[in-house]
This record gives structure tokens, C-alpha cells and sequence, in this order.
């Protein structure tokens, strides 16, 4: 693991397979666990000997632990209570945070009331009552339904820039990093393989493992058969030939993986150094997100999006898909 900085203020987010070490690394920062080797700061101070209530450090985990027995009110007020707070000031301080998660006036409901969505902003608002210099936020969305995700995914954006606090956020979702994250990181195995904006992942991957599970994405395996300047080519196994560009010290003869988004790739009307030839293999219908999947000749389904062919192809068509070479990025056979 090298060092990194989070910058104070931004949403960070870390992202990676379950079991690679992600829950690992947050229950270190929030005092739960200590590192056998390295320091955590926070504020430029170290806190690896500082117990878990001393640390400016607050956690909202994936099931939210409110205490159902409490109303609104009394579940945020629980940490103030706790670390001592004047009686008088504790009303004024709930109220206060109620707003700023846009639940004005209800401390007196009982969580039973309250939609999955109200409780987590619920669960944020008992956090941020304390004013921590980070949240930490381990998979907060992975017990909601699908479209309820997809709201507080904006919802949580929105917050963080309400609180102006530090929210490291742990998920194996990417679609939830990239949407809502300043910068991430992408863990594996233990290490992270790359730090950078959701555009940089996504556009300029370091790794064939990185490419491969940030964003969606087909993958081809075959032998780099020659590199000629900036491009390159693959002999596919099974057959077929693609043309890109290597992204690691790859040579000729080596085994790799080629990867190509859904979104480079169309179907041709023209030449292009660029082409595979496959058959319409099936048309999945969503809305804007529907793709085209074709058969090469490898067997293998590759996923197009190409909305203005969409609609005019046919299953069972021959198609060639074309690319630029640019957007077909090679990597080193991964390994197990």
C-alpha cells in the first residue's frame, strides 16, 4: 500500500471487489482495528494510539444501527448526550442538523415511520450532530432498493457539499463511486491499483484489473502479434484479429487482454483498420442504455452501444463493429 492524501472537504471513495481489504482499511481509520506497520493522520496528527470515541471520526454503516426504541430526536441526540453536552444547547443542536438534511420537525417521529431514505439521511445527521472531521460511509446504499440507490446517490453528493466534510466511502458498487466521488480509489488484494477522478479511471485505467472493473467493459484475450508506433495487434484466441493500443510494457508474443467499452464501439457503414466482423446475436431494450450483442468469431458476445444503429439492425444480422484504436486498450494477461 503507498501513501495517499484525501484532501479535507472531498468526497473519496474506495472502491473494490469484496474481501480485497476495503472494510479492512476503514475500521483502521476509525480506530477499530490498528495497522501493523504505516501511521493514519488525520489533520496532519497522528492517530494510530488514539482510542475509536477520542478520534474526530464518525462511521454510517450499511444497516445504520438507529436504535428503534428512539424517536428521530432522541437517536441524534445520543452523541451529544454522550460526550456531555449542556441539556439546554443539545434541542437547538438536532434541530439544526435536521434541517440541514432537509427533514425539518421530525424528532418526534419513530424510525418505524420513516421511509429508507429519511433514515438514511437520519443516520447521517446522528453522525454529523458531532461535527467529525470525516464519515466514513461503508456500503450505506447496499440494503436500499434499486431506484431508492440511485436517489441518494445524488442525495449523499448533495450532503457532503451541505456539511463541507471529508466522506470516505466504501463500496464494490462503481457505478456509486464514480457517480458521487471527487476522486477513488481502486483497491485489490490488499493494494490499490490506481487513485485518480472517475474520468481518469474510467478514460486511462493503469491495469488490465482496473479496466476491467471500473465501468462496463468487453474483454478479449489473445497474443500481441506486432506493435507498429502508437498501435498495435491482437491475434484473438479462437480467431479474429484486433487492432489497439498497449498500455503496459506488453511485447510481441506476450498473452493479453484487450478492452473495449460498449460505447466505442459501432457498427460499421465504412472502412476502418479498426473492424471485427460478428453476427447480431440478441437486442436488450433500456431505454438509453440498450445494447447490441454480437457474436465474433471467437464466440464470444461482445456489448455495442450504439443507439443509431439500435434501432436498424436485426438479430441474425452480419454487422463488423468498428473502433477507433485508441479506445482499445491492451493489458498483460491477468493471472489468478
Amino acid at each position: 500500500m503507498f501513501p495517499f492524501d484525501i484532501p479535507s472537504g472531498s468526497f473519496f471513495s474506495i472502491l473494490g471487489p469484496s474481501g480485497c481489504g476495503k472494510t479492512t482499511l476503514m475500521r483502521m481509520i476509525a480506530g477499530f482495528e490498528s495497522p501493523t506497520t504505516g501511521d493514519i493522520r488525520i489533520k496532519g496528527k497522528s492517530v494510530v494510539t488514539v482510542p475509536p470515541n477520542k478520534r474526530a471520526v464518525k462511521m454510517v454503516f450499511q444497516h445504520l444501527a438507529l436504535f428503534p426504541m428512539m424517536n428521530v430526536g432522541e437517536n441524534i441526540a445520543y452523541g451529544l448526550r454522550c460526550r456531555g453536552d449542556a441539556k439546554a444547547d443539545i434541542p437547538k443542536k438536532v434541530a439544526r442538523v435536521l434541517d440541514r438534511v432537509g427533514l425539518p420537525g421530525v424528532e418526534t417521529k419513530q424510525i418505524a415511520q420513516l421511509s429508507g431514505g429519511q433514515k438514511q439521511r437520519i443516520a447521517i445527521a446522528r453522525c454529523m450532530v458531532l461535527e467529525p472531521d470525516v464519515l466514513l460511509l461503508d456500503e450505506p446504499l447496499g440494503a436500499l432498493d434499486l431506484k431508492l440507490r440511485e436517489h441518494m446517490k445524488i442525495e449523499l453528493k448533495q450532503l457532503q457539499h451541505q456539511f463541507e466534510t471529508t466522506f470516505l466511502y466504501i463500496t464494490h458498487d462503481q457505478s456509486e463511486a464514480l457517480v458521487m466521488s471527487d476522486a477513488v480509489a481502486v483497491m485489490n488484494g490488499g493494494r490499490f491499483e490506481q487513485i485518480g477522478s472517475p474520468r481518469q479511471l474510467y478514460d486511462a485505467p493503469v491495469s488490465g484489473f482496473v479496466a476491467g472493473f471500473v465501468g462496463d467493459c468487453n474483454c478479449l484475450s489473445g497474443r500481441l502479434a506486432e506493435i507498429r508506433s502508437d498501435e498495435a495487434r491482437v491475434d484473438l484466441d479462437g480467431g479474429g484479429t484486433v487492432v489497439g493500443h498497449v498500455s503496459d510494457a506488453s511485447r510481441p508474443g506476450d498473452a493479453v487482454e484487450v478492452f473495449l467499452r460498449p460505447e466505442a464501439l459501432t457498427i460499421a457503414t465504412g472502412e476502418t483498420n479498426a473492424m471485427l466482423g460478428g453476427i447480431v446475436d440478441s437486442l436488450l431494450f433500456n431505454g438509453a442504455n440498450s445494447r447490441i450483442l454480437v457474436r465474433v468469431a471467437n464466440g464470444q458476445l461482445i456489448e455495442v452501444a450504439d443507439p443509431s444503429a439500435a434501432s436498424t439492425v436485426r438479430q441474425g444480422d452480419a454487422v463488423t463493429l468498428a473502433w477507433q484504436p485508441d479506445r482499445a486498450r491492451i493489458f498483460a494477461l491477468r493471472t489468478a
